[in-house]
């Protein structure tokens, strides 16, 4: 009958869609069963309460970041075999901050000392064993860095703060140099710029063996692995930092130095000038008001809250009497080197200089200042700042493997080739740059010696 009034090829049409139809109904039950099991059935298990559990489910994961996301799902798998009764939700973080210090109190680092000097002179002769030099013109160094306790924003953040960490070892394992890392903060008042003064104030009266601590930001770079600093140029100094008078003293520009990567005497006179440093510090009301003088003070400084490198150039201009004679402001090689102006130059550095110089030939220190590759924005595209990372990386890398008979197969490439065939005396080899055994390093392996002897 329907042949006769649809004809045909109507009917195999509607019977087509028919079976599509079937089909399809078919898949969406198939999808509401597995949603109420993965998701629930709801309070009382009506569509209404499927459909508001469903939304808020998807809702709340999409809000979340990958990272975020993963530890959620991971969380929530273990906490399946939990009892039905529990329903206090996962927690990161125990406790929450501090809380905040009276403004109207003045902040400090800690209790006051006036005899340090005295107290680390006596520690020290009472253990011959650690000393504070290995030799003439080589002091005990103490490179702290660190980051934030929490995982970077962006996940792949962590991988550069890895490569940044294996630099500085590779670094510090060349020239002798003790290293710490730090990765917790320990006043939470003293967040952000500000986190590395009472890290470093704690080390200081916790490593009296230690003679000079070196402070490196984690976004800078060691990119000449075989320069030495000139340690008896700084015999008569307790502060060092890239910079220049002129521009500090002079111009009062907030960019005159640099406190990314800076040398500290362990000292009473550190002591003093980190707690004249500190004060302005405090997170909150009295950093965003020291903010404010110091815009006003320094030569093109913009309008944020108070920053450590601006209160430093601050507390030398207004107080040079006091710290000024024991300040060396480096500008002979690069102690922090601007990385806008470096990394593009590594191939022209490669074919006509060499490592072992320091300075815009072959930079000791390559700074990402402006970069975030822990957070998502910064002063800088993400792509570019990380491709010159790379770059910075493998420029010091290189000078590592060739110890070995390695590089990388460009300064882009993750991949590395052979420049040396392997010899069955293999002691004969000499690394090229000289390397492996250092007369820099030797110093401290012979009182490593002497120590051990006695």
């Amino acid at each position: 009958m329907l042949v006769r009034c649809l004809g045909e090829r109507r009917v195999r049409q509607i019977q087509r869609a028919l079976q599509r139809g079937k089909l399809t109904l078919l898949c969406l039950f198939l999808t509401v069963i597995v949603l109420r099991g993965t998701i629930g059935a709801g309070k009382f298990g009506t569509p209404e309460q499927d459909f508001n559990e469903i939304r808020h489910h998807l809702l709340s994961h999409r809000s979340l970041p990958h990272r975020a996301l993963v530890e959620q799902q991971a969380d929530h798998t273990s906490s399946s075999s939990a009892t039905a009764g529990a329903t206090k939700p996962f927690i990161a973080d125990e406790g929450g901050d501090d809380p905040p210090q009276d403004p109207n109190i003045p902040y400090t680092l800690g209790p006051k000392i006036s005899d340090w000097d005295e107290q680390r002179a006596a520690w020290l002769r009472r253990h011959p064993e650690s000393p504070n030099f290995w030799g003439p013109n080589k002091p005990r160094v103490l490179l702290v860095t660190g980051s934030s306790p929490k995982p970077c924003e962006n996940p792949v953040g962590d991988h550069y703060l890895l490569k940044s960490i294996k630099n500085k070892i590779d670094y510090c394992r060349v020239h002798g140099i003790e290293i710490f890392y730090n990765l917790a903060l320990l006043d939470a008042e003293m967040a952000g710029f500000w986190a590395k003064l009472p890290l470093i104030r704690s080390l200081l009266l916790a490593h009296p063996e230690v003679e000079f601590l070196w402070w490196m930001d984690s976004d800078a770079m060691f990119t000449d692995m075989a320069f030495e600093l000139p340690w008896d140029r700084y015999a008569p100094f307790n502060l060092v930092m890239h910079g220049w008078n002129e521009m500090v003293y002079d111009d009062k520009n907030w960019i005159g130095l640099n406190t990314g990567s800076f040398l500290l005497r362990n000292c009473q006179w550190s002591l003093d000038l980190l707690d004249a440093w500190a004060p302005m510090g405090p997170k909150g009301k009295v950093r965003t008001e020291a903010g404010k003088v110091l815009t006003s003070f320094l030569k093109d400084r913009p309008v944020f809250e108070a920053d450590d490198q601006s209160a430093m150039v601050y507390l030398l201009v207004t107080q040079r009497d006091r710290w000024g004679d024991k300040v060396y402001l480096e500008s002979a090689y690069y102690l922090h080197g601007y990385w806008g102006i470096l990394v593009d130059r590594y191939e022209e550095m490669i074919e006509n200089y060499h490592p072992g110089l320091g300075d815009h030939r072959w930079p000791l220190v390559t700074h990402f200042v402006g970069c975030k590759p822990c957070g998502k924005f910064g002063d800088y595209p993400v792509e570019r700042c990380l491709k010159q990372m790379d770059r910075a990386f493998n420029f010091g890398d290189n000078q590592i493997l060739q110890m070995y008979g390695f590089t990388h197969k460009s300064l882009a490439s993750r991949r590395v080739k052979r420049i040396r065939n392997e010899t069955s005396n293999p002691l004969d080899v000499k690394d090229e740059l000289g390397l492996l055994h250092p007369v820099f390093k030797a110093g401290v392996k012979l009182a490593d010696a002497a120590v051990t002897g006695s």
